[in-house]
């Protein structure tokens, strides 16, 4: 299950592009909690303490307890924008829910017992197809990863998503057929898929004011060669 996190926060007093630049000249990210049919409420959080979260890798699928005011707010991460150079947060939305609200999230495949795969065995290639797998679960209940078992896998299988077993509450946002998750491939199916979607080639095309050579490199009729 996704691990609790905690944030402080602070009120924001001033809205707008200025007031949002001095806060992150110190080191405060702005911030917004909406749902629940309350009133939105203007935040902003410590930087250090929000980028560390971040590399955890699983903080869109966190319940984070916001604490304002000495008052937590349970919420969930809906949305990070970065800085388009320094990649350093500069805002945060997040979604107030119940401890047991249903949410919506995408979890990360992990595909484990490779090695109990005859078609890897032989060679074969693992071609993953759905890398994260929309959900719906209780907030109380966010799984970090879903994993897959290879176990007993030939070269042409696939795995569906009726063929993984989900932890206990959760089921797939696509309830509406039988997506496939992954499948085993041979090498050279692999390398002949790769070529058939490969972009053609480009045929040179004669420029605007550029006049097209003829066969052994004269010029069409018309033209004129240099000296």
């Amino acid at each position: 299950m996704s691990e609790q996190l905690t944030l402080p926060a602070e009120a924001r007093d001033r809205a707008g592009k200025g007031a949002s630049r001095a806060l992150r000249r110190d080191g405060r990210v702005p911030a917004v909690i909406y749902g629940e049919k309350k009133e939105a409420l203007s935040i902003h959080v410590e930087e250090k303490l929000l980028s560390k979260m971040l590399s955890t890798g699983h903080f869109m699928n966190s319940v984070v307890m916001i604490d304002f005011k000495g008052k937590p707010q349970r919420t969930l991460p809906k949305a990070v924008d970065f800085h388009p150079v320094s990649s350093r947060p500069i805002h945060v939305d997040f979604l107030r829910i119940g401890e047991h609200t249903k949410v919506y999230v995408a979890i990360p495949m992990r595909f484990d017992n490779e090695e109990e795969s005859p078609g890897l065995k032989r060679g074969g290639v693992l071609n993953v197809v759905v890398h994260e797998l929309e959900i719906v679960c209780d907030a109380a209940n966010i799984p970090n990863e879903i994993h897959v078992s290879l176990e007993g896998l030939e070269i042409g299988d696939s795995l569906h998503i009726s063929n993984v077993s989900l932890p206990h509450g959760v089921v797939p946002a696509n309830q509406d057929e039988d997506f496939t998750v992954a499948t085993i491939v041979a090498p050279s199916a692999m390398k002949a898929e790769e070529e058939e979607t490969a972009p053609e080639g480009e045929v040179p095309t004669v420029g605007e004011g550029e006049e097209a050579a003829g066969e052994g490199g004269e010029p069409a009729e018309g033209g004129s060669s240099e000296e």
